[in-house]
């Protein structure tokens, strides 16, 4: 908890910005503390600051990050840190879209659970995440499942052939065909 690391009367995490702008600014004493006392006790590959001003976050970053032993992902409150902390603590920015949510927190929870399900181990089918959408900047084929034929809509014959070569194929034609409908900026 930040507050921990707060060491006034009123465990104050925050105050008013310089200059007069509107809002509350995360302090640089109670951050510092904190992630230096977390350095201490083993390292960090990355520490991340959720921020709408930091690089767009895609799949490609998420296996990345999923690469690295430790991160810490500090999010951002109220107008945002101190600046102090961006240029002297953080290694990393991102963003998760062009707007801006109350605090960073569900841009963390983004950030953890798209690096979680690619640790080995962490979900059940390790090849599902290797297969799914943006790990080739395109958008995912259909899937099917059981029956074949539901109120006269059949699943493609194709996936019922067995010949996985073909399947493969049509994956692939479809991944691309999806991709350039839903989504060409991936194509760019």
């Amino acid at each position: 908890n930040l507050h921990d690391y707060a060491h006034d009367k009123r465990r104050t995490t925050d105050d008013y910005p310089f200059g007069g702008e509107a809002g509350m600014v995360m302090k640089c004493e109670p951050v510092f503390e904190l992630v230096e006392k977390l350095q201490s006790e083993r390292p960090y590959d990355e520490i991340i600051y959720t921020s709408p001003d930091g690089i767009r976050y895609d799949q490609h970053e998420a296996n990345r990050l999923s690469t690295l032993e430790n991160i810490i992902i500090l999010c951002g409150h109220y107008k945002g840190i101190d600046h102090r902390i961006r240029e002297h603590l953080i290694t990393r920015e991102i963003s998760i879209g062009d707007y801006v949510l109350t605090g960073g927190e569900l841009a963390a929870c983004i950030i953890a659970d798209s690096v979680v399900r690619l640790v080995p181990g962490a979900i059940g089918d390790e090849a599902s995440a290797l297969t799914d959408c943006f790990q080739d900047n395109l958008l995912a084929p259909p899937v099917y499942t059981r029956p074949a034929e539901f109120r006269g809509w059949r699943v493609p014959d194709v996936l019922l052939s067995g010949n996985f070569g073909e399947i493969e194929k049509w994956q692939e034609e479809q991944a691309w065909e999806r991709t350039k409908r839903l989504r060409p900026d991936l194509l760019e």
